[in-house]
């Protein structure tokens, strides 16, 4: 197993100058930045394997894993980061902190079985972060310089587990049907008639079943570095066969929610699929769901990795994440504000509305 990890962690020469070949965001290729050679990522023969769920939660546990990686563990946020060796930065993706490359640890994890590759570039991703910190108002000197770094900006592959599964499920209710009453009311300009709206409820039952497709799962416990729910959409339907080809000059973050939370946390969502498909069945104006007898079978899962750049830095000892979707370009952040701009823009107005006031006695 061991020997199998390292081959997969293998750097990969360039055939015509012998540097290292990194992949080539929006391709199927790894590309020499020395003298632009390039060459294309073997495809599977295959699509990627659903794994059987209950296989892993029962006979090998909630803590299995099929090879293992080296990880760097930040002591700062908690952030556990597998980073290449062609990588330079040795910092924390999410808090900048520093990372000591002999503290690296290997730990066993499920391989991921497919991936969704970096569609924006790391000079596209850059200018997208330029022109947003270039619009905002009232940004620090310092966020304007972090926008120049060229070592700012760091693309993430985010781990994720997807869960597939049939669902079935027996409910009782009642379905609402809404209907009007003329009622006559008293007022200060003498009676008046209103419609008002009341609701005729009859009981029901029934079943509802159908195929719950990828349900996804943040993989990364949530500590001070939420993914920003504007940017946490990727289009699955891209996922492609893993191949750590495509984690060359990128950071990949292992999951730190085991399977069985993540099944867990699947769950729930796969209830909030049952009951919209119940409420439709029930049909009407409003629905009440009274009792509802929720299975799951035939479970598989999938642990995948999804893309993401972040910038991270501080000011005024606080810490500011900037996300871009690496598959779609939208992006997120908060942002601080310079008190002495501010105040200047404040002195400022006063000192022209005071001139105004002069010139206006």
């Amino acid at each position: 197993m061991e020997e199998e990890t390292k081959q997969s962690e293998h750097k990969k020469a360039c055939a015509n100058c012998g540097a290292e070949l990194k992949f080539k965001p929006g391709s199927h290729q790894l590309k020499c930045e020395y003298c632009g050679y390039e060459e294309f990522i073997e495809q599977a023969k295959s699509s990627f394997e659903e794994l059987e769920l209950q296989h892993y939660l029962k006979v090998v546990g909630e803590n299995v894993y099929t090879e293992t990686i080296d990880i760097l563990h930040c002591k700062n946020c908690g952030a556990n980061q597998h980073v290449g060796e062609n990588y330079k930065s040795l910092d924390c993706i999410y808090c900048s902190e520093p990372l000591i490359l002999e503290d690296v640890e290997r730990e066993g994890w499920i391989v991921p079985g497919a991936l969704v590759p970096f569609q924006i570039d790391a000079q596209k991703a850059k200018a997208t972060f330029k022109t947003w910190v270039g619009g905002i108002w009232f940004a620090p000197n310092k966020l304007k310089r972090a926008a120049l770094d060229p070592e700012g900006l760091h693309g993430l592959y985010l781990p994720y587990w997807t869960f597939d599964a049939n669902l079935n499920a027996k409910y009782k209710g009642q379905r609402g049907d809404y209907y009007y009453e003329t009622e006559r009311v008293r007022t200060k300009n003498g009676t008046q008639t209103r419609q008002v709206r009341k609701t005729r409820w009859s009981s029901t039952s029934g079943v509802v079943n159908g195929f719950v497709d990828d349900i996804l799962i943040n993989a990364s416990e949530k500590k001070r570095r939420d993914i920003p729910a504007k940017i946490a959409f990727w289009n699955v339907k891209e996922l492609v066969p893993f191949n750590s080809k495509y984690l060359s000059g990128f950071v990949t973050e292992k999951y730190t929610v085991s399977l069985k939370e993540g099944h867990h946390s699947s769950f729930q969502k796969a209830k909030q699929v049952a009951n919209g498909w119940i409420r439709k069945d029930i049909g009407g104006d409003t629905q009440r769901i009274s009792q509802a007898d929720i299975k799951l079978a035939d479970e598989t899962f999938k642990h995948i990795l999804l893309p993401v750049y972040i910038s991270s830095y501080r000011y005024n000892n606080k810490e500011y994440n900037f996300y871009i979707n690496g598959q779609t370009g939208e992006l997120s952040g908060t942002r601080p504000y310079s008190f002495w701009k501010i105040f200047f823009l404040v002195l400022f107005i006063i000192a022209i509305l005071g001139i105004i006031a002069i010139f206006a006695q």
